[in-house]
C-alpha cells in the first residue's frame, strides 16, 4: 500500500488497494469489471480535473522569445466529497457475489476515495462444496488521504505576436521495480489583446486557452497477487483538454490578479492485464487480460488567481472551482 500511495503523490492517480480489485476475479469476470467501474469511477473523476488545471497563470501573453519555466503542483480534494465516496452494492445485479452479513440486501461500499472498511463478501457455487469470504477494499480516506496531489514541469514560449505555446512534461518514474508513471502535455494561449494598437496600455489582458495533458501508470502486482498468474499489472492511462477564457490584471508592479472560465473534458482507461489462473468455479480455468474500467468526464470549470513577483523569480497560486475543487501553485522563472 505504500507504494501506491507514493505514486499516488506523485501522479495523482490511484491504482491503490489493486489487491482487492484482484480478489473480485474469484466472482468471475463479469462480476470483477462492475465492481471495478463503480470503485475507480470517482478516482478517475478526480484525477482527471487535477491534472487538467495549472496551464496559465496570466492571461497577458509573452513576446516573442520570452519564456517561462514553472513547477507546477495541485492538491484535488474530496473530504466532503460523500457521494464520491460510497456506492451502492446490490448482489441482485451480480452473477456470484454476496454479502455475508445480510446476504441479498443492497448496501453502501466504499470506493476508491472512501473509508468504509471491514464489509466482507462471499462466493458460492450452486452445489456448496466451494465457499470463498473475503473483504471488499476501501479507499484513500481509510488511509487518512483526503486529497490526491499531482506535478509536472512547465514551460511556455512567446512567438508571434499575441501567441503562446506551452508544453508539461513528468519524466517517467519507476518505483521498486513494480510502478512507474509518466505525464506529458502542450497547450496555445493567445492574447486577444495584443491585437489592439494600444494593447500595452490596458490594464487587463483577455485570452484564449487549449491544453491538453496525458498521464499513463502502470502497477505490477504479481507477486502480491492472491490469484496464480504472470504478468499481472494495472495499466491507467488519462487524456484531458482544457479549454478556457481568461482575463488578467497587468503592468502591476509586483503582483497581479487573473481568473479563468473553462470546460474540461476527458477520458481514463484502466485495463486489467496479464495472466490468471483459475482458484473458483466462475471463471475459465486460464484468464488472460480479463476486463478494461472506462470513464468519461466533463464540466465547467473556473479559478481565480494570483501571481507575485520576486526579481526573477514569481509565485502563483490559484483555486480551481469545479465538481472536484483544486488548489494549484506554481514556481516560476524566466524573462519577457
Amino acid at each position: 500500500m505504500k507504494k501506491i500511495l507514493l505514486l499516488l503523490a506523485l501522479t495523482s492517480v490511484s491504482l491503490a488497494k489493486a489487491q482487492g480489485i484482484n480478489d473480485l476475479l474469484v466472482s468471475g469476470v463479469d462480476d470483477a469489471n462492475r465492481f471495478a467501474n463503480s470503485f475507480l469511477a470517482p478516482v478517475s473523476e478526480a484525477a482527471i480535473y487535477g491534472i487538467s488545471t495549472g496551464w496559465y497563470n496570466s492571461a497577458d501573453a509573452k513576446p516573442l522569445g520570452g519564456f517561462e519555466i514553472s513547477i507546477v503542483g495541485n492538491i484535488t480534494g474530496f473530504k466532503n466529497k460523500e457521494d464520491k465516496k460510497a456506492f451502492l452494492l446490490d448482489p441482485a445485479e451480480y452473477d456470484n457475489l454476496d454479502f455475508v452479513q445480510n446476504p441479498g440486501q443492497p448496501r453502501l461500499v466504499s470506493t476508491a476515495l472512501g473509508d468504509i472498511e471491514g464489509i466482507q463478501v462471499f462466493v458460492e457455487d450452486e452445489s456448496g462444496l466451494f465457499r470463498e469470504e473475503f473483504e471488499l477494499p476501501s479507499g484513500l480516506a481509510a488511509e487518512d488521504f483526503n486529497f490526491i496531489p499531482s506535478g509536472y514541469l512547465q514551460g511556455s514560449v512567446g512567438l508571434v505576436k499575441g501567441l503562446e505555446v506551452k508544453a508539461r512534461f513528468l519524466p517517467k518514474i519507476k518505483f521498486d521495480d513494480d510502478a512507474k508513471i509518466g505525464l506529458f502535455g502542450a497547450g496555445l494561449q493567445y492574447d486577444f489583446t495584443k491585437m489592439l494598437p494600444a494593447d500595452k496600455l490596458l490594464p487587463v489582458a483577455i485570452s484564449g486557452v487549449i491544453g491538453y495533458t496525458n498521464l499513463s501508470g502502470e502497477y505490477d502486482f504479481t507477486e502480491s497477487s492472491t490469484i496464480d498468474g504472470s504478468d499481472q499489472r494495472l495499466d491507467a492511462k488519462f487524456k484531458t483538454w482544457n479549454f478556457s477564457a481568461v482575463v488578467s490584471t497587468r503592468n502591476i508592479p509586483v503582483i497581479n490578479f487573473y481568473g479563468g472560465l473553462g470546460y474540461i473534458t476527458g477520458k481514463s482507461d484502466i485495463d486489467v492485464l496479464g495472466t490468471y489462473e483459475a482458484n473458483g468455479p466462475f471463471f475459465s480455468e486460464r484468464v488472460v487480460d480479463p476486463f478494461s474500467v472506462s470513464e468519461k468526464v466533463s464540466g465547467v470549470a473556473a479559478n481565480l488567481g494570483t501571481k507575485i513577483k520576486l526579481g526573477f523569480f514569481r509565485i502563483n497560486a490559484e483555486y480551481n472551482f469545479a465538481e472536484f475543487n483544486t488548489f494549484t501553485f506554481g514556481l516560476n522563472f524566466g524573462f519577457r
